[in-house]
């Protein structure tokens, strides 16, 4: 009887999980891809429906060519059969099951040169649970030799005075809009924060008709002359930037640099901002306060990786992103990762991860040691990349002083409704010295999202550093489908 092909899931169908896919099943291994959208592309590649008619998507993007490359391979290869794509499928849970052993953490430059064993009729490294459709309630389970996390990030929102009114949304809810409903969140916006996403999403706004009444910046223009050099090894994202400007100075938008939000005003919705200048230090410029009127306030201050699934598996995490080799391995034996859940760097450095973990990931499944130089132009671009994301990192900050803007009535965790003030006290009177003792004392963080929202916050005004919080689930599940889930089922 013939061996069946190795079978390797990938958890994500962004930039790093397409990549990946095609790698690998070019290479004979069988791909399952499951991702939560309802089509490829993630967050970056984010699509109308055909139903809307829209008449020129790409102009809502840059780098179409790339997705469409992309986008035909995928399809090919889902006719071929090769590679199974599940979209709508939320995961929630990998499990690590027979043949492939967990191993004791250690640092990924230290990971035996071994491959998981080849395929076995009937055998399966991992597990993965998934929940089908938009009520998620339907189980599913994916069985595979090894498995790929692609999954992405998130926004990281910082509160203020009023950030929890209707019209304040985050710069990536923005723009999610807009790439995928073709709709705006309002008639005058105002993006804020820090992060080179501000810059795409002032722009998208404002070519769909949207007034841009400013964008405020928190980061110092100066910091970049200073990482000029290493800045400059990417000529053509700065040149990326600078057209992003173009757009946005040709449109009137007025920049403000070195400028933070203040607060939030409106009753039943929003209806103006308050913006203040940033001193040297990162506090607020007294005298400085500019009042701007608006019915949207698009926000965000970075980015922060897709952990929760690596965290599950027992995956080493290196500050809060999942630690690779030069493979994209994880120290956990069949598992790799790629793309923004190992680093934030954007969708360039997302397609070069993905395509080395693709590759790496095809040989090992085959039982052969994989050759690095295979894939010698996408390490060198991953190399610049994350040099030049290492960099932007320093720029792109949140003000020091970010916390003195918070008032005690600030609700900081939305899901339990904790304010600012019972985190201090939490802190001041009852000794919480880290997020999970603020957490057990105030609930600050026990609600729907567990934490993903409001951890930066409450580390923040806690005086303490953001760790990585494992967590079993990655999503809700509803109670029927866990009692089930350790049933024997079909793929």
């Amino acid at each position: 009887m013939a061996t069946e092909r190795p079978h390797l899931a990938v958890i994500g169908a962004g930039p790093a999980g397409l990549a990946a896919s095609l790698a690998a099943a070019a290479r004979g291994v069988r791909v399952t891809l499951i991702d939560s959208a309802p089509g490829a592309g993630g967050q970056f590649y984010r699509r109308p429906p055909a139903g809307l008619g829209a008449r020129r998507p790409e102009a809502l993007h840059h780098r179409w060519r790339t997705w469409r490359r992309l986008g035909d391979a995928l399809a090919a290869r889902v006719e071929a059969g090769t590679i199974r794509h599940l979209a709508d499928h939320h995961v929630w849970c990998v499990e690590a099951v027979e043949p492939v052993a967990l191993a004791e953490p250690a640092a990924p430059e230290a990971l035996p040169d071994t491959a998981p064993p080849p395929a076995r009729p009937g055998s399966a490294g991992f597990v993965v649970h998934a929940l089908l459709g938009p009520l998620q309630e339907e189980p599913v389970t994916v069985r595979a030799d090894a498995v790929l996390l692609a999954t992405g990030g998130y926004e990281k929102v910082l509160p203020f005075p009023g950030w929890t009114l209707p019209g304040v949304v985050t710069a990536g809810g923005a723009q999610a809009m807009l790439k995928g409903g073709l709709v705006v969140p309002g008639r005058r916006a105002v993006v804020a924060g820090t992060g080179p996403l501000l810059l795409p999403v002032a722009t998208g706004l404002a070519t769909a008709g949207v007034e841009v009444a400013a964008l405020v910046e928190s980061a110092d223009p100066k910091a970049f002359l200073r990482r000029a050099v290493a800045l400059a090894a990417q000529p053509g994202k700065v040149a990326e930037g600078v057209r992003y400007g173009a757009q946005l100075w040709r449109r009137h938008v007025k920049l403000l640099p070195r400028h933070t939000v203040v607060a939030a005003h409106g009753e039943q919705r929003l209806d103006a901002v308050t913006v203040a200048a940033l001193d040297t230090h990162g506090g607020v410029r007294s005298g400085t306060e500019r009042r701007i009127a608006c019915d949207t306030l698009a926000v965000g201050h970075g980015m922060l990786a897709h952990i929760d699934l690596a965290e599950s598996l027992g995956c080493r995490i290196d500050g809060l992103n999942v630690a690779v080799d030069e493979e994209q391995r994880t120290d956990v034996p069949g598992v790799w990762a790629a793309g923004e859940t190992t680093g934030i760097g954007g969708a360039a450095l997302s397609l070069a991860e993905g395509h080395i973990a693709g590759r790496s990931a095809a040989a090992r499944l085959a039982g052969t040691r994989p050759d690095p130089h295979t894939w010698a132009r996408a390490a060198r671009s991953r190399r610049r990349a994350r040099e030049f994301f290492a960099a932007l990192d320093t720029v792109y900050a949140p003000p020091a002083h970010w916390t003195e803007q918070v008032t005690d009535d600030t609700v900081v965790c939305r899901c339990e409704e904790v304010t600012a003030g019972a985190v201090r006290n939490a802190v001041d009177e009852l000794g919480a010295g880290d997020v999970r003792t603020v957490k057990l004392l105030t609930r600050a963080g026990m609600g729907w999202c567990q934490g993903r929202m409001c951890e930066p916050a409450v580390a923040g005004l806690a005086g303490c550093e953001q760790t990585p919080a494992r967590r079993l689930l990655a999503r809700p599940v509803p109670l029927g489908v866990l009692a089930r889930a350790g049933d024997p089922e079909d793929d």
